[in-house]
């Protein structure tokens, strides 16, 4: 389990953390998501005891992660795939590290194993893409067998295949029993495999919770609506106290169910295509939700 409790960070005059509690609980995989500038790495590293918080705490298991004599025994992080030697082999590597924590040597095949590098085991690190580099750093993570695991943004640079087998993989993790928090941007993936949710921005706390409940928030109540005469339907709409949006010929509507729609587009003689509810999105909630919390803003093209 990971805690934190009221964790703060400062650089001179600027608060990457601030007053940040949440716990990642074992047996699930939660994303930790946020705008860029909103204090993830910085959190993470607080968490693995990479840097000192100017006030608060965060625990692995109960104790400051930095108490820990060896380790990767307990927890597991992928922060940057690039921060190896590029000179070792991936099989070197992760021998040394693993006589470093006392680690037995079958390990290193057997993480090897799970992510798919066996074939590859004695290339240097220098001449890897950056997939094969994020397979490397997640090997490393496993090396010491952790109940904790922490990725930093683990997505980047894996094909298609690459990111299914990432899924799977801490998918399987959770269902161990361990506790799996990863940090991505991709809405995508985190909707296809996180559970549960940390969400911050400006280094504040704005959500914790199911990936279900935080997708409700957006999404719920509102309508697409097909038809050929959408400039007639939506001042209809509107004066129904509907909020509508137009494009391409399609309605979004919001504050109307399907049903009044269609009573509306009968009265009025209004031909209709397709009345279908939209399903709650999680990006549609993540940019609801952190709209003020996003450090640059740039204005959307159409």
């Amino acid at each position: 389990m990971i805690e934190v409790d009221r964790l703060t960070k400062r650089y001179g005059p600027v608060e990457a953390v601030r007053d940040l509690s949440f716990t990642v609980r074992p047996g699930a995989v939660t994303g930790f998501l946020g705008p860029n500038g909103a204090g993830k790495s910085t959190a993470l590293r607080l968490i693995l005891g990479l840097q000192a918080p100017t006030s608060g705490t965060a625990t692995v298991a109960g104790r400051p992660f930095r108490d820990r004599a060896r380790g990767l025994r307990h927890a597991g992080a992928l922060l940057d795939a690039h921060h190896v030697h590029g000179g070792h082999r991936i099989a070197a590597h992760l021998a040394a590290l693993a006589r470093s924590q006392r680690l037995p040597a079958r390990r290193v095949g057997e993480v090897l194993d799970r992510v798919g590098l066996t074939d590859a085991a004695r290339r240097r690190i220098a001449g890897l893409s950056l997939g094969m580099r994020q397979r490397l750093g997640i090997a490393t993570a496993l090396l010491g067998d952790p109940p904790v695991l922490i990725f930093d943004e683990p997505l980047n640079g894996l094909d298609p295949q690459g990111v299914r087998w990432v899924r799977g993989l801490f998918r399987s993790l959770a269902a161990e029993g361990r506790t799996v928090l990863v940090s991505s941007h991709l809405m995508s993936e985190m909707e296809h495999t996180a559970d549960e949710l940390v969400v911050i921005g400006r280094g504040r706390l704005l959500a914790a919770e199911s990936v279900g409940a935080f997708a409700a928030r957006a999404g719920a109540g509102r309508v697409r609506v097909r038809t050929p005469q959408a400039d007639r339907l939506a001042p209809v709409l509107t004066a129904a106290q509907a909020t509508v949006h137009c494009e391409d010929g399609l309605l979004s509507v919001a504050g109307l169910t399907p049903e009044r729609i269609g009573d509306l587009a009968h009265r009025h003689r209004v031909p209709v295509h397709e009345v279908t509810p939209l399903a709650a999105s999680l990006e549609d909630a993540f940019m609801e939700l952190t709209t003020s919390s996003v450090e640059f803003d740039a204005k959307e093209e159409r």
